[in-house]
């Protein structure tokens, strides 16, 4: 029997800097997962992956993620989605960088 889906993001990485990036509902890529597109319908998810798979001039390895709705918007559900989101771990920079402005 096939799991329910569940509520999703497209993610991927932005191919000149590395940056990890959302889809919105207006086709633009974000480093903030608040302003990310939350896809509850299986097909129109599958479509929009379909979308950011063929923007490889901008973005990389896009998939879906796993989400939840949130107060703020989209909110992870697995630990590697939480991980991503904060940017690179080795040292400050990128989004860490901004974060300790």
């Amino acid at each position: 029997m096939p799991r329910a889906f569940t509520p999703k993001v497209v993610t991927a990485n932005d191919l000149l800097e590395g940056d990890v990036v959302y889809l919105t509902a207006d086709d633009r890529w974000t480093r903030h997962l608040a302003e990310a597109e939350l896809l509850s319908d299986e097909a129109h998810a599958a479509l929009r992956l379909i979308e950011a798979e063929k923007q490889g001039n901008i973005v990389v390895g896009a998939y879906l993620a796993d989400m939840k709705p949130g107060a703020h918007g989209p909110e992870p559900t697995h630990f590697r989605e939480d991980f991503r989101r904060t940017g690179p771990s080795n040292y400050f920079h990128g989004k860490q960088e901004q974060a300790r402005a």
